[in-house]
């Protein structure tokens, strides 16, 4: 497994992390399983939010993990907060202490890797936001600092208050959610794909040094399903099965790999449960994709190059 620089902190995480959102709905034997897997194919990243299974995936993985100082030092974990379900969104300086202090408890550790602010607040005071994250920095609570499916100009409103500078933004990405590398190859063009919808977001976090991590890797729209063996992608599977018998992997395997060839460095998160799923996939680090295989898989979903 090829590791990462995560947002040029010094941190190295696997280019592969697995998100544990589906956690919630296994048994401690299960998420054993699941874990030791990750480990076992050198993942060493676990992705959680508060609002996961309503904090359950955070309490079965503390409960799995067998925490112990030896095994915490090796793993990097990460969560989310600012969610309210179906409420709203909440950045105030009470809510994200009190969340962090939930998930510390359930996951059972003393520290968090890396927070994110899971989904942009209107309603964010960045000084407020500046006073938590400096809070739980100084107590050794939070290692770094990030957020998720923010633009550039939050996260430059945010920045300006922050001592701890934001390093992650998580986003959705994959072959079938491709908005971010759209825009950019369809520059003053009049037609659906040069629309800027995120601000330049690719490009902004390159310049900044701030990782991209790719959410729902297989999926297309939101939570729609998988693009992969889905009869609506006829062309696309052709492709992606071509090449993927071709390099002696499966199909998840060069869905993976297709983010991962972007010099952008993007992190991919797997949420799958499926031990043998998970193996498959993380074969996709050591698969390298050519230039014209990258933008056959791109052409072959539906794009079109100006």
């Amino acid at each position: 497994m090829k590791n990462i620089n995560i947002g040029n902190s010094g941190i190295e995480v696997s280019e592969i992390g697995l998100g544990c959102m589906r956690m919630a709905n296994i048994g401690k034997n299960e998420a054993e399983k699941i874990i030791k897997t990750a480990l076992d194919e050198g993942v060493n990243f676990f992705d959680h939010a508060d609002i996961y299974g309503n904090g359950k995936s955070e309490e079965v993985f503390g409960n799995a993990i067998n925490m112990n100082s030896s095994i915490r030092e090796s793993i990097i974990i990460q969560t989310k907060c600012a969610i309210v379900p179906g409420k709203m969104y909440d950045f105030s300086k009470e809510h994200i202490l009190n969340s962090v202090e939930g998930s510390l408890k359930r996951l059972k550790t003393d520290y968090l890797d890396a927070l994110l602010l899971h989904r942009p607040d209107t309603l964010m005071e960045p000084e407020e936001v500046a006073e938590a994250f400096s809070k739980l920095y100084e107590s050794g609570k939070v290692k770094q600092f990030g957020v998720s499916n923010h633009n550039p100009m939050q996260i430059e409103l945010l920045n300006k208050y922050l001592n701890n500078k934001i390093v992650i933004n998580q986003m959705q990405f994959s072959i079938m959610h491709t908005g971010m590398v759209d825009n950019g190859l369809n520059v003053n063009m009049k037609i659906e794909h040069s629309i800027d919808r995120d601000g330049s977001i690719l490009e902004y976090c390159r310049l900044k040094d701030i990782t991209i991590q790719a959410w729902s890797p297989f999926q297309y729209g939101f939570f729609e399903g998988t693009f992969l063996d889905n009869d609506k992608f006829p062309e696309l599977n052709k492709k992606i099965n071509e090449i993927a018998e071709k390099k002696g992997v499966t199909n998840t395997a060069i869905a993976a790999a297709w983010i991962l060839r972007h010099p952008a460095k993007i992190q991919t998160i797997v949420g799958t449960m499926n031990p043998n799923r998970l193996k498959e996939i993380c074969k996709a680090s050591n698969v390298e994709l050519t230039r014209q295989e990258w933008y056959e898989i791109y052409l072959a979903a539906g794009n079109k190059l100006p």
